[in-house]
């Protein structure tokens, strides 16, 4: 009862060749600032929650579609100062946009939480451009990089698909070298799920489950010493 999960838009924009929230969920619509403000401050005030979890596919992109530019820095300097709110805490930051900016706002307040959860869903490129990710490696280890420059209190967590259609030896263990080299405190990895209607779904040289599998727990074995 002390934490509740706060919705700021729907649907998404980003058209990964994996994923059918587009299709389901449809574009990405954002909930005015005032709408989340009221929210945020009836669960705090009247419902007691201490802790307000800020999700979206992408939160980085909160506001873009009424805005004309997004938002979420924005948003956190209007819910940051409700009092009694003791921890705000932000899911979902994909790294493109993710800047200096927002981890500036972050650390301005005592009460948002230095933890950011950053989906890069591989480190080889070109497993990335066919995923139609608009990060690479490079620009992901930036982002990293550039935040535990900021503070080194910051906790960083993401997710990873292994097996991806058409993941070669090569991509893989370049997944891994990332894995090794970016060194995120908290990281999970999923075999990749083939759901109907999507791109890659289509993709040719779909790997057998078993490989998948493997490869994901492989991944995991790499991150559980980082982790521990």
């Amino acid at each position: 009862p002390w934490t509740a999960y706060v919705k700021i838009s729907e649907g998404c924009d980003n058209r990964c060749t994996y994923c059918a929230i587009p299709y389901i969920r449809g574009p990405l619509k954002s909930r005015t600032l005032e709408d989340i403000k009221a929210e945020v401050e009836y669960l705090v005030g009247t419902l007691g929650v201490s802790e307000i979890i800020l999700v979206a596919q992408d939160t980085t992109k909160y506001g873009m579609d009424i805005y004309n530019k997004p938002m979420l820095c924005e948003l956190i300097e209007l819910l940051a100062p409700i009092p009694s709110l003791k921890w705000l805490r932000l899911l979902y930051a994909y790294p493109e946009n993710v800047d200096e900016k927002l981890i500036y706002t972050m650390l301005k307040y005592d009460n948002v939480v230095n933890y950011l959860d950053i989906p890069v869903q591989h480190f080889d490129d070109g497993v990335l451009k066919r995923m139609n990710r608009k990060n690479t490696y490079e620009s992901t280890k930036k982002v990293v990089e550039m935040i535990r420059k900021k503070s080194e209190d910051f906790i960083l967590r993401t997710t990873l698909i292994a097996g991806f259609p058409g993941e070669t030896e090569e991509e893989f263990n370049n997944l891994l070298k990332g894995i090794s080299e970016l060194k995120f405190d908290r990281l999970g990895v999923f075999a990749y799920s083939r759901e109907d209607g999507t791109p890659a779904a289509k993709m040719k040289g779909q790997l057998e489950e078993e490989i998948k599998e493997a490869r994901a727990e492989k991944a995991m074995e790499v991150q559980k010493k980082i982790t521990e």
